[in-house]
């Protein structure tokens, strides 16, 4: 309504500039000796060429702007549809590595857990090893000191047998290795102490004799426990099977240390594996929860970025699209505008036309197209 309107006004005004041109004319075609009628002509077509420019003019700059309109709005549109996808991207991004940073901190709990058993076991298994390092170096040494004080007494005996009747073990009539044990130590051959250490081990020696046989229940097998307390012929033989016998016990105690020295070199080898590859594959988890989370920072900012500049696109794309339909309006306005103008032009050059009639009366009816020209208007 308010185009029509305001479409109506200007054509009112244009009719009146177009009776102003017809009044100008008359009195400037009076002057300079041209005819007022052919003035008045010759000025309507000129304003008519002049309104048929600023059209051509008006239409190539609406054109111009149109085509504009359609490009920016194409690329709004574009921007629309890559910061759309975009989004998602981001979003599956976001989303990707919150899962990566989830998965690799159930990871680096689960390692160092694992850690920190391996860690236990190797300090515990290092504890036993160093424990049993020390019986054995114990025991090794009372078994190497029992090998030495059975070859000693042996030596004491060979000698004092070798005497025939002088010697001391005659004269007391030994009748067993104990016997045989307390004379040497009354008379200074052998201490006191080794010689309990060997009734100890001589003691030992047959309850574990004694023990086996019970075990397999043969009567006929090995010497029970007057066989180191009988005659003392026998004493030498006694001996040598206390020395055998300690020897194979420090020769068992060897290899067993041997076996259990190598068993913990084998676990701690293991364990110390295990750390190793345990650590780095730690160090690798946490490496990549600080670059998943630095990816996860990084796309977060920029989807927000690209969520503002998508809001501002939106915002853009209306507002193009309000300002291009306005510009719109008006040149469509301007148009029928300047149709009604040109109309009116042409109106006026018929109604001059047919009230000149011929070349004789255009001498003198100047004056009076004047009140016919505007009352067709």
């Amino acid at each position: 309504h308010r185009s029509r309107l305001a479409a109506s006004r200007a054509s009112a005004m244009k009719y009146a500039k177009i009776v102003g041109l017809l009044v100008a004319s008359i009195g400037h075609a009076r002057a300079s000796g041209v005819t007022p009628v052919q003035k008045v002509v010759q000025l309507l077509t000129d304003f008519e060429a002049k309104v048929i420019r600023e059209g051509e003019e008006s239409q190539k700059l609406f054109a111009e702007y149109s085509q504009w309109c359609e490009d920016r709005a194409r690329q709004l549109t574009h921007e629309l549809k890559t910061g759309g996808a975009e989004v998602e991207s981001l979003q599956a991004t976001i989303a990707e590595e919150a899962a990566t940073t989830a998965s690799l901190n159930a990871k680096i709990e689960e390692l160092s857990s694992a850690i920190a058993t391996d860690e236990a076991d190797l300090k515990a298994a290092t504890t036993i090893r160093e424990r049993e390092s020390a019986d054995f170096v114990k025991e090794e040494a009372e078994l190497a000191d029992t090998v030495d004080m059975i070859r000693r007494a042996t030596g004491i005996l060979e000698r004092e047998l070798a005497k025939g009747g002088a010697s001391m073990l005659q004269s007391q009539r030994v009748n067993g290795l104990a016997d045989a044990l307390k004379v040497m130590v009354q008379a200074s051959a052998l201490s006191a102490a080794d010689a309990s250490k060997l009734s100890a081990f001589l003691q030992n020696a047959q309850q574990a004799e004694s023990d086996a046989e019970d075990a397999e229940d043969q009567p006929g097998g090995a010497p029970a426990a007057a066989a180191y307390s009988g005659h003392s012929g026998d004493i030498l033989e006694v001996l040598e099977g206390l020395r055998d016998k300690a020897e194979e016990q420090l020769n068992d105690l060897r290899k067993k240390e041997m076996n259990d020295v190598h068993n913990f070199e084998m676990l701690k080898q293991s364990l110390a594996d295990e750390l190793k590859f345990a650590n780095k594959d730690l160090a690798e988890a946490k490496k990549g929860m600080s670059a998943s989370a630095e990816a996860k920072a990084t796309a977060e900012g920029d989807l927000a970025t690209t969520e503002k500049e998508l809001a501002a696109d939106i915002e853009a794309k209306g507002d193009l699209h309000q300002s291009c339909m306005t510009k719109a309006e008006e040149f469509e306005a301007e148009t029928n505008s300047r149709g009604e103008e040109l109309k009116a032009i042409a109106e006026a050059k018929k109604v001059i036309q047919e009230a000149t009639g011929g070349a004789e009366a255009l001498s003198y009816g100047g004056a009076s197209l004047l009140p016919v020209v505007a009352e067709r208007s």
